[in-house]
């Protein structure tokens, strides 16, 4: 793969955990219960942001391994057991998001059924549950493939 593909991609994953961030940060204050709430209230009085947040720091770590994957690709480094720990972790961060927000969606239809309407927020997890399966399989699946590559280039190695 071309360095400038690498380094655009690069650049897109960067991309995509500054919009997350500023999301995070940006949306609270626009939630109806929120509108005309101070920082401390919005911050510190909603368990569900705070559960939120620490929820997200498996997508911000997930985030950061596809950046040094993509380093690896960039660098011919791609056969190497630092990128299958990469996908490794990649994997378990999916894995750890599909638990994190099945424990949301828990949360929904627990506490807040009979309070509000959750058809929104349930619909939203869902879709969020299948993005993190299959970025999960994927990543699964590239671990396998590419822990056998390694294997492979291992073995040739040692007979040359």
């Amino acid at each position: 793969m071309k360095r400038s593909s690498t380094i655009f991609l690069q650049s897109v994953v960067v991309l995509i955990g500054v919009a997350a961030l500023a999301l995070m940060l940006w949306e609270p204050h626009l939630e109806g219960r929120n509108a005309h709430a101070s920082v401390t209230q919005i911050y510190f009085h909603d368990p569900f942001l705070a559960y939120a947040y620490i929820a997200s720091i498996a997508f911000f770590v997930a985030l950061y391994q596809a950046f040094k994957l993509l380093g690896y690709v960039g660098r011919n480094d791609v056969f190497s057991q630092s990128a299958v720990k990469a996908l490794r972790t990649i994997k378990y961060c999916a894995m750890s998001l599909v638990g994190c927000i099945a424990g949301a969606e828990a949360y929904f239809w627990i506490v807040q059924r009979n309070k509000e309407d959750i058809a929104g927020g349930v619909m939203m997890g869902l879709l969020l549950i299948f993005v993190s399966t299959v970025v999960a399989t994927a990543a699964a699946v590239s671990e396998k493939t590419l822990q056998s590559a390694v294997d492979l280039k291992s073995e040739n190695d040692l007979t040359v």
